[in-house]
């Protein structure tokens, strides 16, 4: 066993919620509420019912766990299954800069299950997500850039953060914590091809993530063993899905950086590598006073994450698909100035202006751009009018990035926007929910949570 995999693993079975500085709780709860605004957008949405119908065919029929989805109860697997589907699909959920991974679609959706399951408190709750996150991140780390080319690092990676968020519930110490990581990092997986198709796959990737973590903490914890050097071992994880691993991530400044606070929320409800590109186009069409129809051509200038996400989609078949369209993303935010939920789902995919901005916009690599990231996303982007000036975009800190952040009234005001649009929760219930979140810490108990 590696010396790096010893120390994260005794780090996360000695971690207590009085370890936990004031601001790193204030933002988990701030995390968990832009987490179920994201779970009940999505509820609706293709592919989830599949997965609510498969959890009521296969699952008990009753349990402790709550099916956030349809509302009904359930065991913690299925629970988890069904609630980190629904809250990736809208493309709504946080993401972490440095690791490209979105903690809280997998996390959240294990730490709860098992809580609820096991009858804990909020502050259980908090502590066992904060583990799932700092190890998630510094997973997705340690990894490094060709893992992110080829693998979905939320499916992959988000099974050892929710299994570390579920067995944390559970109460493991460190060696339980070694054997948790083996066994969900044999199950890790998720792979990019199906963007090219349109296909549901990044939802059963936040699914299985999710549900196989409570799978790998409740077996670790009845005495199950797993590999204990999975992240390092010569047929590891690094060695089998990365070409430029850095062991140095997995234990860096254990309690000391809260790589939880490094989380960025998404203000627009398209893929994240757009986002950059998206507020730099904002801020030039301000600037300027410039209007869809003065513009000629748009140069994203990008790093190659988002070029192999993105250079998968031309036109796009579908909604979901459309979010991972630059040419969509910027002809949704020239036109109509945002490129949120109500822009996806009210203007048609063949809408004709968007489709004629779409073909004015170019992806180009950039050194400065590529250089920087993934520590930063940086937004570039050239833009010619049609009078023949050329006019530059750039923003360093996309809205919703830590330095560039969303304050609580505004999560407050994401919150209702995205339980409006799924239209199942009253105004009044929408502000319990938010108080709840808010006095989290307090809560003697997390069941029900709405």
């Amino acid at each position: 066993m590696s010396d790096a995999t010893r120390a994260l693993a005794s780090f996360l079975a000695e971690l207590r919620y009085e370890d936990l500085p004031e601001a790193v709780v204030a933002r988990t709860e701030d995390l968990f509420l832009d987490w179920l605004g994201s779970l009940i957008a999505g509820s609706g949405q293709h592919p989830i019912p599949l997965f609510a119908g498969y959890a009521r065919r296969m699952g008990p029929a009753s349990g402790a766990v709550q099916n956030l989805v349809d509302g009904t109860n359930t065991s913690a697997y299925f629970a988890a299954l069904v609630n980190g589907a629904a809250s990736h699909v809208v493309e709504q959920d946080d993401l972490h800069n440095s690791s490209v991974l979105h903690p809280a679609t997998v996390v959240f959706p294990a730490a709860l299950a098992m809580a609820q399951e096991q009858g804990g408190s909020g502050r259980d709750l908090i502590v066992a997500s904060v583990a799932g996150y700092e190890a998630g991140i510094r997973i997705g780390e340690f990894l490094g850039r060709s893992h992110y080319r080829i693998f979905h690092t939320t499916g992959t990676v988000g099974t050892l953060a929710a299994a570390v968020a579920a067995g944390k519930i559970l109460g493991l110490d460190r060696d339980g914590f070694i054997n948790l990581l083996g066994s969900a990092g044999t199950q890790a997986s998720g792979l990019w091809e199906f963007l090219r198709d349109a296909a549901d796959s990044k939802q059963l990737h936040t699914a299985k993530a999710a549900a196989d973590g409570v799978l790998a903490a409740c077996l670790t914890a009845d005495g199950l063993t797993g590999a204990r050097n999975i992240l390092e071992g010569d047929q590891g994880l690094a060695a089998g899905l990365s070409r430029d691993a850095d062991a140095r991530f997995l234990n860096d400044r254990l309690g000391e950086r809260w790589a939880l606070s490094e989380t960025s929320f998404k203000f627009h409800a398209s893929c994240r590598h757009t986002h950059p590109a998206a507020d730099a186009l904002l801020a030039v069409m301000r600037e300027h006073d410039l209007k869809a129809d003065d513009i000629e051509s748009v140069t994203a200038r990008v790093h190659q994450g988002a070029i192999d996400v993105l250079g998968r989609v031309d036109i796009p078949a579908t909604i979901h698909q459309a979010k991972f369209s630059m040419g969509t993303v910027l002809g949704l935010i020239a036109l109509h100035g945002h490129a949120g939920l109500s822009e996806f789902h009210q203007i048609p995919l063949d809408d004709a202006a968007v489709a004629a901005f779409r073909d004015k916009v170019t992806m180009q690599l950039d050194a400065e751009v590529d250089g920087a990231y993934p520590a930063r996303w940086l937004g570039r982007v050239d833009v010619v009018t049609r009078d023949g000036r050329t006019l530059h975009g750039s923003i360093d800190e996309p809205k919703g990035d830590p330095g560039n952040t969303l304050n609580r009234a505004e999560l407050e005001d994401k919150f209702r926007r995205l339980a409006r649009f799924a239209g199942t929760l009253s105004e009044d219930a929408m502000g319990t929910v938010i108080e709840r979140v808010w006095t989290l810490h307090d809560a003697d108990n997390v069941t029900p949570l709405i």
